[in-house]
């Protein structure tokens, strides 16, 4: 390898992730996948996808690679237009139509 890291090396992290991969989805699926939960671990399990979008979505909005990482106009707006029309419709399919219009517009006039 040209920057100073062996095969066996990668080789060997590949691995130990892997590993370290498998065990986690196996500590939910195959430790727990056949018993009953408790009513509290179910309910906070219901927030997961709540919490992951978010974090998926805000450094594409806040740090876009498209502009280099500088804040954006138009993502921005986007942003606040998806979150507004899904607090005000509770419509998960028409909020997302409105930040992709809203983007996809404000991107063609800007």
């Amino acid at each position: 390898m040209s920057n100073g890291t062996s095969d066996l090396t990668i080789w060997l992290v590949i691995l130990v992730l892997g590993i370290g991969t498998f065990l986690i989805r196996w500590s939910f699926l195959g430790a727990l996948g056949s018993r009953d939960l408790p009513e509290w671990m179910l309910r906070m399990l219901r927030y997961t996808p709540v919490a992951v979008l978010p974090a998926l979505v805000a450094p594409l909005v806040v740090w876009p690679a498209a502009t280099g990482g500088q804040p954006d106009p138009a993502r921005m707006a986007a942003a606040t237009v998806t979150v507004a029309v899904g607090l005000w419709t509770k419509n998960m399919i028409l909020a997302i139509l409105a930040g992709a219009i809203t983007l996809f517009g404000l991107l063609y006039m800007l």
